[in-house]
């Protein structure tokens, strides 16, 4: 086992991290320094953050793209999950085998297909403006609309590029990072907690079934209820499912590119671009590895701070370690 983690996991990271300090272009050995395999140090990663260009202002986009996705697509692909879990584990429920295998279809569904079925349903004349004109309300240009959500909200209420939202931040406006999901990324948002919610579903049902029924049966004679239980009783008790789930979700939503690359490939305006498919297309597009590499290790490192910010927030207060130095011990 190690040896193949070694060979398929160790070794391709530390290569990638080799190839993200040089400028290698893809035609050569990256590892023989020379002509289109230079070594640049921290060139690559600098530029991402302090070099005005279009790599930057992509870069920046696609990450605040991403922030917006995944505080969209986490929780609410979590509470659906959760709420599917309870739905399904109710003892009075019939046919239970039906409605999981039902909900966790979407789950094992090429998501190649799943984004084409989705083009489809949410084009100018598809079912879901079918839908909405049929409802009497309006008809969104769903993949062209490139207005974010917060800005319409800003919008609606009178607040157009306020003076405030005109600081640069990264290269960026204070009022593009605000601007929140494009109306173009929100289809992409409804497409993966659909088919993502199921698979989680499976992991909370384990996690239920797990469960004590004394622990069920203590709390229904002390008289909790309905939202009491759930939040005192089954919650802190399923918070090992809980944290992986969060976990799971968080990775898959910084590194998500299938739905990116049928929906649009970062149109309209670059407003459903994200690191992962920024990073495919200026290495194997745009010839640019050393750059392409830079962007999925600060994913990467991205990834691990908001992990452990998540874990974190998730330890019993009593039970946290100190960020710095060590805890102190307590006399008897």
């Amino acid at each position: 086992m190690i040896v193949i983690l070694g060979l398929f996991l160790v070794i391709p990271i530390v290569m990638a991290l080799w190839v993200s300090l040089t400028d290698w272009n893809g035609s050569v050995n990256p590892f023989h320094t020379g002509p289109g395999a230079e070594f640049v140090g921290a060139k690559n990663y600098t530029d991402l953050f302090a070099k005005d260009g279009l790599t930057r202002a992509n870069f920046m986009q696609s990450i605040g793209n991403t922030f917006w996705y995944v505080l969209f697509v986490v929780p609410i692909q979590t509470a659906l999950a959760l709420s599917l879990a309870l739905l399904v584990n109710n003892r009075l429920l019939k046919a239970k085998s039906f409605f999981r295998t039902a909900f966790y279809f979407p789950s094992v569904t090429s998501s190649i297909a799943i984004s084409t079925v989705f083009l489809f349903l949410f084009s100018s004349t598809g079912a879901v403006n079918a839908l909405l004109k049929a409802l009497g309300l309006g008809q969104p240009n769903w993949f062209i609309d490139d207005r974010g959500l917060i800005r319409l909200l800003f919008n609606a209420i009178g607040v157009d590029n306020p003076g405030w939202g005109q600081h640069d931040i990264l290269g960026r406006s204070l009022w593009d990072w605000v601007s929140g999901p494009s109306v173009a990324l929100t289809v992409i948002i409804i497409l993966v907690v659909w088919t993502t919610s199921g698979t989680f579903m499976l992991m909370f049902i384990a996690a239920l079934q797990d469960l004590p029924v004394e622990v069920d049966e203590a709390a229904a004679l002390d008289g909790a209820t309905g939202w009491k239980k759930l939040r005192h009783v089954t919650i802190p008790m399923i918070k090992p499912a809980l944290f992986l789930v969060l976990t799971l979700g968080l990775i898959g939503t910084w590194q998500v590119f299938d739905q990116i690359y049928v929906m649009g490939a970062g149109a309209p305006n670059g407003t459903t671009l994200t690191p992962a498919f920024l990073s495919y297309q200026q290495s194997f597009k745009n010839f640019k590895y050393g750059s392409g590499a830079a962007m999925a290790f600060v994913v990467f490192v991205i990834i691990l701070v908001l992990t452990f910010l998540q874990r974190r927030a998730l330890t019993d207060k009593d039970e946290r370690r100190p960020l710095f130095g060590r805890r102190k011990q307590v006399g008897r």
